[in-house]
């Protein structure tokens, strides 16, 4: 079985993502025998979804989890649906900031993810890690790599969904005003580490799906 694992360039003037960071640290890896491949994506609105759609065909994976920054959570947040809507607060790394714009004209209002979330977040639980079930990936590049890949996968045979992970503490320590939480990089990559297998067992074990399985809202 064949994992792909996204994260993001840094942003907003950065010099590091934790969603890239940990995607690097994990390629290569077998996880409950299941193999890993990372790629990067760019945090730019015009470049990330080609930048997925040639991941997924050079892949060809059978589960994909997406990762992202969120400053401001404390813990892993498995994302349950992604809007079409592109609404950036700041301008990616091209400099563009689109404002209420659909992420495909014409598409479904939101998609949910097909990975099963509930039971994930209920095993990083047991496992130590600190997690949930989060309403909203915003309207920033995550949301739109996570609409967009449930866009191109829908109809397939291919678990697919978002994880936004917290800052780490090189982050945070020069993060402008109050102090966020943050992780260091080693329990983001044991926490991501320990959500891939919990996927892969699940998927194999060919239990019914948590989330609402290629679902849409129109």
């Amino acid at each position: 079985m064949r994992v792909l694992l996204t994260g993001f360039e840094p942003f907003g003037g950065q010099s590091l993502n934790p969603s890239w960071e940990v995607a690097r640290a994990l390629h290569g890896q077998a996880i409950a025998g299941a193999q890993v491949s990372a790629v990067q994506l760019p945090c730019v609105f015009a470049k990330a979804l080609p930048a997925l759609q040639q991941a997924l065909a050079q892949h060809r994976p059978d589960m994909v989890l997406a990762l992202g920054q969120a400053e401001g959570r404390s813990d892993l947040s498995l994302e349950r649906v992604a809007i079409n809507l592109m609404d950036a607060r700041i301008p990616d790394n091209a400099g563009e900031q689109p404002i209420d714009v659909p992420v495909v004209a014409g598409g479904p209002a939101a998609y949910f993810s097909t990975l099963p979330i509930k039971a994930m977040v209920a095993g990083l639980r047991q496992a130590g890690f600190p997690a949930s079930v989060s309403a909203t990936a915003g309207t920033f590049v995550c949301n739109q790599v996570f609409y967009g890949l449930q866009h191109l996968l829908a109809g397939q045979d291919v678990r697919s969904g978002f994880m936004h992970l917290p800052l780490l503490p090189e982050q945070a320590a020069l993060w402008p005003g109050p102090t966020l939480p943050s992780w260091p990089v080693q329990q983001q990559v044991a926490g991501v580490q320990q959500a891939l297998a919990l996927l892969v067992a699940h998927r194999q074990s060919g239990q019914g799906d948590w989330a609402i399985s290629g679902g849409t809202l129109h």
